[in-house]
């Protein structure tokens, strides 16, 4: 099964946070890496004042359900010190990974929703992943990440 990844960092040593999430992310059970998008760096969005983030995409061929690549995913998360019980809702983070897409899987639930339910609003999750997987199509959305992208860059530009 083809999974999508967003990863972000904004404390510490953003890039090795991300280099080290890819490294984690390869050792999985069942799982590879495919590809992983150059890293970028991104004002943060939301209400809290932060340092920019660094952010990338990374695809994966895995064999665990979405819910195990989940908890694999914030237990990785945990390795590089994020505590997300004791964090600012949109604050600052060593490591931030988020399931984008799992296959075709649609599900909104209380820990799980896919595809990410953000995944079209964000530049930042939208251009890496453009970079690596243009021709993913969302489930639900039955568009491609391309298309996507440019909308959402195209919605972007100044009037």
């Amino acid at each position: 099964m083809q999974a999508a990844v967003a990863m972000g960092s904004n404390v510490g040593d953003r890039r090795a946070h991300l280099l080290a999430a890819v490294d984690a992310a390869s050792r999985l059970p069942g799982t590879g890496v495919v590809a992983v998008s150059s890293f970028r760096d991104t004002l943060p969005v939301g209400p809290v004042l932060q340092d920019n983030f660094l952010n990338a995409a990374m695809l994966l061929e895995t064999a665990l359900s979405p819910e195990a690549l989940l908890e694999a995913l914030h237990a990785i998360e945990r390795s590089r010190g994020r505590r997300r019980e004791a964090e600012v809702r949109w604050g600052p983070r060593t490591l931030d990974l988020d399931l984008l897409v799992h296959g075709r899987t649609v599900v909104e639930g209380p820990s799980l929703t896919l595809p990410h339910p953000r995944l079209h609003e964000r530049g930042f999750v939208l251009e890496p992943l453009e970079e690596i997987a243009p021709d993913l199509v969302v489930p639900g959305r039955e568009v491609s990440v391309g298309v996507l992208a440019k909308a959402w860059r195209e919605a972007a530009l100044p009037r």
